[in-house]
């Protein structure tokens, strides 16, 4: 990549996962995952050690992304809500050509969003009856005569419940929906004369459920010895009602073609990590292949790539699978910026930030202004090298929805040190001294000896939420 060009826009690639969790990465910490891309843009670019998301589940994490506010500002708080206007927008009013691929979960699916074109791909486990509509994928799987994998046919399978959503993809690899959403793009690369500046959203769809590589993402796992949790029965007995009912919901709904089991055995969830894994491997060589299109084709003579997912995982930890609750390894997300010449090499920010962040910092590379309303802050000086004012805590909010049955509403508040979580109208929470108990097993909510950094943490709830309805009473007073 040459010197960004002076006073010229860079094209910007913006790469989002789904449902990727920090420690997924080797160069990050992983040592049993295979992500040599990922690892090189870990060397050559800029990381951040400490990006937390600011809802935990799809569709209000990326809504927050995209239009710079936090869920209980601008009311997209759970799966199934609306929202179609984005700082993309912005971005396309400056003069960017602006193009998704891939999954952005819009609702409707089909908002512009700001985007002059759209080459939507969804969630893999939609139902064969089309309920919401045909994306891209499905329409190429229908061109070559199939049905991609799904709920309704795995039911079908003898040993469903006890796979826990972990499956192999048994129909043509090229045709998997990862592997589709980067053969797309890069056929729109290479066959579209070059544009520029251009601002490329890829979405991958993956390593969401049902974990499914190919046969051959899958087979340098098959007898790797993943580190599996191991659950302490001091951690259910402290969790909220809230999760106990998560739990068990989970158990009796298969959401995504998950059928989770209370007591997993350690084959059971060696498999389930094997596949997750392998799907994030595949996911790694198709970004590699994805950047060197790019590169041939010139648009990395002037751009900067970012990567990120839109929250993360828990794979059996606590007792609970996918997302919804507030644990580390579903709330922290990797972020990494790359751009030889414009962000330094093999830096990790290990300040606090929050993934809708991005939004300024991608209209600021831009050049374009970031509105006065925007609860998101720049991270431009940390990407470009330059001394950078972390934030001091991190929030991030959940509505009650057809998943999280057992509580209306949870907020949670992060520093340093503690982490609690708040569940409107409930005398339940959690609290945990990170410090002296990184695994989030102790909760100290109840104990005497913590009430007064609980009765701080709640008092900083009390205040971001005054902050924040002052910050964006113009906005809001407009808002349509």
């Amino acid at each position: 990549m040459a010197e960004t060009k002076a006073g010229t826009p860079p094209n910007i690639i913006l790469i989002i996962t789904d449902q990727q969790r920090y420690d997924t990465i080797r160069a990050l910490g992983a040592p049993h995952a295979d992500t040599p891309v990922l690892d090189r843009l870990v060397a050559e670019g800029t990381s951040f050690s400490r990006c937390y998301i600011t809802a935990a589940s799809c569709v209000p994490s990326r809504a927050s992304l995209f239009n710079g506010l936090y869920p209980h500002t601008s009311g997209v708080l759970s799966n199934g809500a609306n929202w179609e206007h984005s700082w993309v927008e912005n971005l396309a009013a400056a003069g960017y050509h602006c193009v998704n691929f891939g999954k952005m979960h819009t609702a409707p699916l089909l908002a512009s969003a700001g985007f002059h074109e759209r080459y939507n791909v969804e969630n893999k486990d939609r139902y064969l009856d089309a309920r919401w509509y045909f994306d891209e994928w499905d329409k190429a799987l229908a061109a070559n005569g199939l049905v991609k994998q799904q709920r309704e046919l795995y039911r079908k399978r003898e040993d469903y419940r006890e796979r826990l959503g972990a499956f192999e993809w048994e129909l043509p690899a090229r045709l998997h929906s990862d592997n589709f959403v980067a053969d797309m793009a890069m056929w729109w690369i290479n066959t579209r004369p070059p544009i520029s500046p251009v601002f490329l959203q890829v979405g991958f769809v993956g390593p969401h459920p049902p974990y499914d590589p190919t046969p051959e993402a899958l087979e340098p796992y098959r007898e790797r010895e993943m580190p599996i949790p191991k659950l302490d029965p001091a951690d259910l007995a402290g969790q909220p009602q809230a999760y106990k009912e998560l739990r068990e919901h989970n158990v009796e709904v298969d959401h995504d073609s998950v059928a989770w089991t209370l007591d997993p055995t350690p084959e059971q969830l060696q498999r389930l990590w094997r596949h997750y894994f392998a799907n994030v491997s595949m996911i790694d060589a198709k970004i590699g292949e994805l950047l060197e299109t790019l590169g041939r084709r010139g648009y990395l003579d002037n751009a900067v790539v970012l990567f990120t997912s839109d929250h993360g995982e828990l794979l059996g930890e606590h007792g609970h699978m996918q997302k919804w609750a507030m644990y580390e390894s579903v709330v922290r997300v990797p972020l990494i910026a790359w751009a030889p010449g414009r962000v330094p090499a093999g830096v990790r920010q290990e300040g606090f930030c929050q993934l809708f962040d991005l939004g300024p910092t991608i209209l600021e590379l831009a050049g374009v202004r970031v509105p006065e309303h925007f609860e998101a802050r720049s991270l431009l000086d940390a990407v470009e090298g330059r001394p950078w004012q972390p934030r001091e805590q991190v929030f991030c909010e959940q509505a009650g929805d057809l998943v999280l049955t057992g509580a209306r509403f949870q907020t949670m508040v992060r520093n340093a040190r503690w982490k609690l979580v708040h569940f409107l109208h409930q005398p339940e929470g959690l609290l945990f001294d990170l410090d002296t108990d990184p695994g989030e097993v102790r909760n100290l909510w109840d104990d005497p000896t913590c009430a007064e950094v609980k009765r701080h943490l709640l008092d900083a709830i009390r205040d971001w939420r005054i902050e924040s309805g002052v910050r964006t009473r113009n906005w809001a007073a407009g808002a349509r």
